[in-house]
């Protein structure tokens, strides 16, 4: 009887879990399937997730057209940029708050989580005064130095809990071979902590490329836009040409794809670490 309803609540878990993974994956492959589509087919009734005649035309439209290769650059240079600063400067804070002690240091910390729980959208006017005061308007530099800014409060927070569960007794070995704290960090501690580091890169990588709102705020100049505004731009250009923008959406994700898979072996020890060694 107890081998029945654990193998009946099994069968429920792998049914949920199945279906759930059907809701997700579903948008995505609709999204792929139209891509591949002629305007003319695309969110055709009832729907084909399998298009009839398959044709790469809307990628290499949306590649060639309005000025998308440029977005494209810009967005992967302060999207690159943003993140090794993002994931430097948060190791930098965090290391300092796990290992060195000094006045004031948990208030200072506990001000960073107050700063970190303020909604974006309240502070965006001042941040804008702010990047106009510092003549960063129409700059990408002024996405850059923003991002790297916004990203380093959560992450820190991340990365301090993985630093406190190395072992002291290591960076004690290299201070009594005459190690200073910044070898000690660059040749111990970062070594060590690849996995925390790659997961922090890969959300910061992930927010600064997708990331709208701000981009939208203080970039005018069409030759300074990042690749979600161009996305955004084929609807009213293009007269919504869903297949187009589908296409366009696929060819910003590779990047991610790429930038997930190659890191993937330190993710998931990276989540586990920050969870439970915090």
């Amino acid at each position: 009887m107890y081998r029945r309803k654990k193998n009946f609540n099994t069968i429920i878990r792998y049914l949920l879990a199945t279906a759930g993974a059907v809701l997700m994956i579903f948008p995505f492959l609709f999204m792929v399937s139209n891509a591949f589509k002629a305007n003319v087919y695309v969110i055709e009734y009832p729907p084909k997730l399998i298009p009839d005649n398959p044709s790469i035309e809307n990628f290499i439209s949306a590649w060639t057209s309005n000025n998308f290769q440029l977005y494209f650059l810009n967005s992967a240079l302060v999207a690159l940029v943003a993140t090794v600063g993002t994931v430097l400067f948060a190791a930098f804070t965090a290391y300092a708050f796990a290992r060195f002690e000094f006045k004031g240091k948990e208030i200072l910390f506990g001000l960073m989580l107050i700063v970190l729980m303020i909604p974006d959208m309240i502070s965006i006017i001042p941040r804008f005064y702010l990047a106009r005061s510092l003549d960063l308007r129409n700059s990408l530099w002024g996405l850059i130095l923003f991002y790297i800014a916004s990203g380093i409060t959560g992450n820190t927070f991340f990365l301090r809990g993985f630093f406190e569960s190395l072992p002291k007794e290591l960076e004690e070995a290299m201070t009594i071979d005459g190690a200073n704290p910044f070898e000690i960090f660059f040749r111990l501690a970062i070594p060590l902590s690849k996995p925390a580091l790659a997961t922090v890169g890969i959300f910061s990588f992930l927010g600064n490329w997708d990331e709208y709102v701000w981009a939208l705020t203080i970039i005018d100049k069409p030759a300074k836009r990042t690749l979600p505004i161009a996305i955004y731009s084929f609807q009213g250009q293009h007269g919504t040409e869903w297949g187009l923008v589908f296409a366009a959406m696929i060819i910003a994700l590779i990047p991610v794809l790429i930038i997930f898979i190659s890191l993937q072996r330190y993710f998931a020890g990276g989540i586990t670490s920050g969870a439970f060694k915090g």
